[in-house]
């Protein structure tokens, strides 16, 4: 991908967009195990892209050293928001198989804007708990009580390996239930928005919709937790 125009020389962590998708490993974890997909994207997500924004917000100041937190995050923002939009269209254009794929890295692309935006007010993006905010940001779960209860499920499974894989569940199954999983996480919540991207005529154009109203709705949400963090709490960048 061509480097951000919001930097100068672009985005180190763009050199050769090695987390521009979900890895390999994880979708089929995510595949084997589609009732916790969300957790195990969370998971994977703080464990690698957390360590990518905070050089991200390292490598911004010391380029802009006059950019506030608040400026940090509008680029955070602006940046993979973009990209949200660009990988609708795209998904548009492939249709159906397009679709699916896309949510996932649409799931992907916005835990690197939560993190990219925590590490712009000052808030550890590496640290456990941001695996927690992303569910609760995104809405999988509605209390972080609730979502740290099922990461926990989810790292268990994931150290015992895959026990439900594609020997216990269909694989159309499995990839069914993963796609609606992933959908709501990256707040594709109506079915219709999913299908509406293979519209003949249609899809390219809804499809950039759907995924740039989403991710937008969701920064704002961010910038609002970790601003608020920021202001009352100053002093404490871990949790």
């Amino acid at each position: 991908m061509d480097p951000s125009p919001d930097l100068p020389g672009g985005d180190p962590a763009d050199a050769g967009e090695p987390t521009a998708a979900p890895p390999a490993g994880l979708w089929e974890r995510m595949r084997d195990d589609p009732q916790y997909a969300p957790e195990h994207l969370a998971l994977e997500a703080v464990r690698r892209l957390g360590p990518e924004a905070k050089a991200w917000v390292e490598s911004t100041r010391a380029a802009q050293p006059g950019l506030d937190r608040d400026g940090l995050a509008q680029l955070a923002t602006k940046r993979f928001v973009a990209r949200a939009r660009l990988s609708g269209a795209v998904s548009g254009a492939a249709g159906l198989p397009g679709a699916v794929l896309d949510i996932g890295v649409l799931a992907w692309t916005q835990a690197r804007m939560v993190l990219h935006i925590a590490a712009a007010y000052g808030v550890d993006p590496e640290h456990p708990d941001r695996a927690t905010d992303l569910l609760v940001l995104q809405k999988v779960h509605k209390a972080a009580e609730t979502a740290r209860l099922a990461l926990g499920v989810a790292a268990g499974r994931e150290r015992a390996g895959a026990l439900f894989g594609s020997g216990n569940t269909p694989l159309r199954q499995a990839v069914l239930r993963l796609t609606v999983r992933l959908a709501r996480m990256a707040g594709i919540r109506a079915a219709k928005r999913v299908f509406a991207k293979v519209i003949p005529g249609a899809a390219i154009i809804l499809g950039t919709w759907a995924n740039s109203s989403a991710t937008t709705d969701l920064a704002k949400r961010t910038v609002d937790l970790y601003g608020r963090r920021a202001i009352s709490a100053p002093a404490q960048r871990g949790s």
